[in-house]
């Protein structure tokens, strides 16, 4: 995936009130840390960070992070939100390298038509709606779609049922279920017939 650029200031002064009057100015707070650097306090702007994690890669865009004189290849890790308004408030990035593994949240997208399921009265339950996994920044996958058309009634579709593409690896277990088919009622709630 390609990477997304960001300007960052450096040199932020901490604290509530100047969080507050660069949230007013159209800035988000943050914080840049990893690979050995003393995490370095910066400011982004609003608007840019929007687009730039709005993308189909969400959380996982790869960020080119331009601060001060130095670019950082760097992920936004943790966001915090207004409880009221869910505008983000401040941000964490880590750096990352392109060879390095690391883990990451893919979200699971149920696609096709469970008709063995539907014809006998059942419904598809998706328990699991995110994956974690582990593989380098480029390869982490943007989200991941499960097919249910083989579904039974009865039947569950596990974590370890998916065919990740190389280099990527499901760090959820195995067993975990993602999609169960229950089986329907129809032949408890069918009249007896004499």
């Amino acid at each position: 995936m390609p990477e997304f650029t960001l300007n960052a200031e450096i040199g932020r002064t901490t604290g509530s009130a100047e969080s507050r009057r660069l949230r007013t100015a159209g800035q988000i707070p943050g914080v840049l840390y990893g690979h050995g650097i003393a995490p370095i306090a910066i400011a982004v702007e609003g608007k840019a960070l929007r687009s730039a994690l709005t993308t189909e890669a969400g959380l996982n865009q790869l960020l080119e992070l331009k601060a001060g004189n130095q670019t950082y290849l760097a992920m936004a890790r943790e966001l915090q939100r207004h409880p009221v308004r869910n505008t983000v408030t401040h941000v964490d990035f880590q750096i990352v390298q392109r060879d390095e593994l690391m883990t990451a949240d893919v979200a699971l997208t149920i696609v096709g038509d469970a008709v063995d399921v539907r014809h006998a009265g059942g419904s598809v339950d998706q328990q699991l709606f995110t994956l974690h996994v582990s593989a380098k920044p480029s390869d982490i996958p943007t989200s991941w779609e499960v097919d249910i058309t083989a579904l039974q009634p009865g039947g569950a579709i596990r974590v370890a049922d998916l065919k990740l593409p190389a280099g990527v690896a499901a760090t959820t277990d195995g067993d975990v279920v993602i999609v169960a088919g229950h089986a329907g009622r129809a032949g408890a709630d069918a009249p007896a017939e004499a």
